[in-house]
């Protein structure tokens, strides 16, 4: 029989409450233009220690977005509507759908190859300023 975990003392609480809202949720700037992306309140909530937020496609992706990393922690992403395609630096291609979730390691390089146009995903990064940075094609020659 397994005993029950006790804590020696109570779990440090860090960062305020925040509950988002239709209300209180706003829209802000993102890295791409065919997306909109909704803030959450996290970042502010947690001092920048994570964000998270909703993409959401605002018009058809017409080109793959290219060969980048992110500058972070961990990127991780949960799928809403659609789906989304994406490369990745050890050759495997993920398609993400509605339902589906991924955790992209910081420093991992990746392509988005295609996505559909209702395409809607929760993005959490950790920490919050998570920087993007174009790279070439893993294997290619800069």
């Amino acid at each position: 029989m397994n005993k029950p975990i006790r804590l020696e003392s109570e779990p440090k609480v860090s960062g305020k409450l925040a509950h988002a809202t239709d209300a209180t949720a706003s829209y802000v700037p993102g890295r791409r233009d065919f997306l909109k992306y909704k803030d959450l309140l996290v970042k502010d909530a947690t001092d920048g220690v994570m964000r998270a937020q909703i993409m959401k496609a605002t018009a058809g992706m017409t080109e793959p977005t290219g060969w980048h990393y992110h500058t972070c922690e961990a990127q991780f992403i949960y799928g809403l509507k659609g789906w989304v395609d994406l490369e990745f630096e050890d050759g495997r291609t993920i398609r993400v759908k509605a339902g589906e979730s991924l955790l992209i390691p910081g420093g991992m390089k990746h392509n988005e190859t295609a996505m559909s146009d209702d395409f809607e995903l929760l993005e959490v990064s950790v920490p919050a300023d998570m920087g993007t940075v174009a790279c070439d094609k893993p294997g290619q020659l800069g």
